[in-house]
């Protein structure tokens, strides 16, 4: 899950996994694999390295649990 901000500066949580598309519109627009969008302030280029430091975690800790399951 990624955090992200809505206009208001309200902010929620999206699975990443479901992302289809990311535009700037200019506002940035994230789109879903079921066709829902949202309008957010990050960029595509924050959206992008939230997608992989969330990916990244997720890595090491499928590493530790491997570790800890041997």
């Amino acid at each position: 899950m990624i955090k992200l901000s809505r206009l208001n500066h309200t902010q929620y949580y999206l699975n990443s996994d479901i992302i289809e598309t990311l535009e700037e519109t200019p506002d940035t627009v994230v789109t879903t694999v079921n066709g829902k969008k949202f309008v957010v302030l990050e960029t595509v280029e924050e959206i992008i390295k939230e997608i992989i430091q969330y990916r990244g975690k997720i890595h090491v800790a499928e590493k530790e649990a491997e570790r800890d399951f041997q």
